[in-house]
């Protein structure tokens, strides 16, 4: 006959339940804490005020992560070079964790800093990649720096192994940046990255965004970036303003369920908001 389990046994399973509980509640809480500290590093990193040009319209959006505790290093940022240029730039940086939000800091405060010596996108971009690689850290970022005159409509480009951009005219015609890029930043010292020029036209958009756009559980890549070129294709042809792409954009990478946190610049340009 099996033994019969004593009260001093279902004590003693009580007992460690209850320990069991505990030690969860605790690591929940302790992961809980961490997520809440990374976000807020996310947030405080991120810029208040986006700079402004007369005909040249800025908008930006950011959505945490729909599921899981996960935080990413995803950041965008804008701001005013010396020379009257605007700097505009997209990032994400591999991992999903305190220390991928406090590395985003060090990108992000590296690329302002090195701006201020020069503001040509690729050297730049290898600039701030020597930089990351002579701090020694394991962690590694993807980004798009672009530099615009507004004098002109002039944008110039560079890309460290981001996601391509997707643009579109008033006209109708809409794409993905063909640009070449060059690796992630803070992998390979010395590495170059080349740039891309373009005029802008009235009504064209660029649409700058992370993976966690146009990835997700339900979609691929590819196909993620067809989307956001459908919509800027909609939006260039219809007129809408970039605060309204913008927001239709990252309502579509919040529909798909999208597992990564996600960020969208949208740079839209109106001749006829110039003052005369």
């Amino acid at each position: 006959m099996p033994r019969m389990r004593s009260v001093d046994d279902g004590d003693e399973l009580l007992a460690r339940l209850r320990s069991l509980t505990a030690q969860a509640r605790e690591r929940a809480e302790l992961q809980r804490s961490q997520v809440e500290l990374a976000i807020e590093l996310q947030r405080g990193m991120l810029p208040r005020d986006l700079p402004a040009a007369p005909g040249f319209r800025l908008a930006v959006r950011y959505a945490p992560a729909c599921h899981g505790l996960n935080v990413g290093g995803d950041w965008y940022d804008a701001f005013t070079l010396p020379d009257g240029r605007i700097a505009l730039s997209i990032g994400d940086v591999q991992g999903h964790n305190i220390e991928a939000a406090a590395f985003m800091g060090q990108v992000r405060a590296g690329l302002r800093a090195l701006a201020s010596v020069t503001g040509e996108p690729g050297e730049l971009l290898a600039r701030t990649n020597d930089l990351l690689v002579s701090l020694g850290s394991d962690l590694f970022a993807t980004c798009t720096f672009l530099r615009l005159d507004p004098s002109c409509g002039v944008l110039e480009s560079a890309r460290a192994g981001h996601v391509p951009y997707v643009w579109a005219t008033a006209d109708g015609r809409s794409g993905i940046a063909e640009d070449e890029g060059g690796p992630p930043l803070g992998i390979q010292q010395g590495a170059r990255y080349p740039v891309s020029r373009y005029r802008l036209t009235t009504g064209e958009v660029f649409v700058l965004l992370t993976d966690g756009v146009v990835e997700g559980p339900a979609l691929d890549v590819e196909d993620g970036l067809g989307q956001v070129v459908r919509l800027a294709g909609i939006a260039a042809v219809a007129g809408l303003d970039a605060t309204s792409l913008a927001a239709a954009v990252i309502k579509g990478a919040e529909r798909v369920g999208h597992d990564d946190d996600a960020a969208v610049l949208v740079l839209g340009y109106d001749e006829h908001g110039r003052q005369p």
